[in-house]
């Protein structure tokens, strides 16, 4: 019997650009630190309408600056 646990990707908006600008959010990304903290913990469904919602929204106001 294979008791071995297949690693499961987790998604993940990172660019490898972490820095938090002075509103603290990534430049990278859009996710607060404590965002940033908890992305493992999230389940899947979360880290998915994080991406699809909050952090392009994020973003677009970013861009309206």
């Amino acid at each position: 019997m294979n008791t071995r646990v297949k690693p499961v990707a987790i998604s993940s908006p990172c660019v490898g650009v972490c820095t938090l600008d002075g509103d603290g959010y990534c430049i990278g990304c859009a996710r607060t630190g404590a965002e940033i903290g908890a992305w493992l913990s999230l389940d899947e469904s979360e880290r998915q309408r994080m991406m699809d919602e909050v952090l392009p929204q994020r973003e677009a106001e970013r861009v309206r600056r």
